[in-house]
């Protein structure tokens, strides 16, 4: 099957004040075809967010160095204009932030916002828009829309946030969703929640998903195939079952034995019934 993304060589240098140049990402290569869920998992500080903000054109030029190729449907991201990259961003590749500060404005309703990101990549009158808003918001999870779309950032729990994001992601139909640590922000009860409907989600509409998460658990319940990184290189990459079961390097064998391989959710659900005991 033909790729939806090829990324080769991809190697990111980013530039101090004093001009000194700091490795991030060294010679990382991966794709993904139509309707994968490819999981991308390593410790803090290893490179993975900046890869996926080099994935979307989001690196500031004046502070990285970005080289290699980012090839999504026939065109080379990394060589792109901006203005290009802006019409992709959003409508055809889109982003989920682990931090919904980062995604959303604190002083629009949320629904005008989800609806702004409508109107910049479609040929649609506001009300339209609007429209759609309200069903994606539904799609997620979050009813009544009414109450929801009029909301401030502020109005809402850091759960409803979190699908606001992902309603703002997923609203234009992307073919394919950069998740960045989408659950790091919730607790074990919400993580399992979100984590379901990610699943529906995409079983649903074939998108497909680049998964950067620390924990095996999210890992196994989404991801077909794993790369695992370690200070800016993927030092192991696979089908999910082969390599936790056969890891061949001992760093991979430790992410991945910090939890035990499940099929679905019981080690996430496990914690959010921990929780609510601990909490009463």
């Amino acid at each position: 099957m033909e790729p939806l993304l090829e990324v080769k060589d991809l190697s990111i240098r980013y530039r101090g004040s004093d001009m000194r140049e700091h490795r991030a990402v060294e010679g990382v290569s991966f794709e993904i075809v139509a309707g994968q869920v490819l999981g991308l998992m390593g410790e803090s500080g290893c490179g993975k967010s900046s890869i996926a903000l080099a994935l979307l054109g989001l690196l500031n030029n004046e502070h990285a160095e970005v080289s290699g190729s980012v090839v999504f449907r026939g065109q080379n991201l990394l060589q792109m204009p901006d203005h290009s990259l802006e019409k992709i961003r959003g409508a055809a590749l889109s982003m989920v932030y682990q931090d919904p500060g980062i995604a959303l404005s604190p002083v629009m309703r949320v629904g005008a916002q989800i609806a702004e990101v409508v109107h910049a990549h479609k040929q649609w009158g506001w009300e339209k828009c609007r429209e759609e808003a309200h069903s994606i918001l539904a799609r997620v999870g979050l009813e009544p829309t009414n109450r929801i779309y009029a909301a401030y950032p502020h109005q809402l729990s850091g759960g409803q946030l979190q699908r606001v994001v992902l309603a703002q992601a997923l609203v234009c139909g992307p073919a394919l969703v950069i998740a960045d640590e989408p659950t790091a922000s919730l607790d074990a009860r919400n993580q399992a929640e979100f984590i379901t409907m990610l699943r529906d989600l995409k079983n649903r509409s074939r998108m497909s998903l680049l998964l950067i998460s620390h924990t095996p658990e999210i890992q196994a319940s989404l991801a077909s195939r794993l790369m695992v990184m370690r200070e800016g290189r993927i030092i192991e990459q696979g089908d999910f079952d082969g390599l936790y079961a056969h890891p061949v390097d001992p760093y991979t064998r430790a992410l991945l034995r910090r939890a035990d391989r499940l099929d679905d959710l019981e080690a996430i659900e496990r914690k959010s019934r921990l929780h609510q005991q601990i909490t009463g």
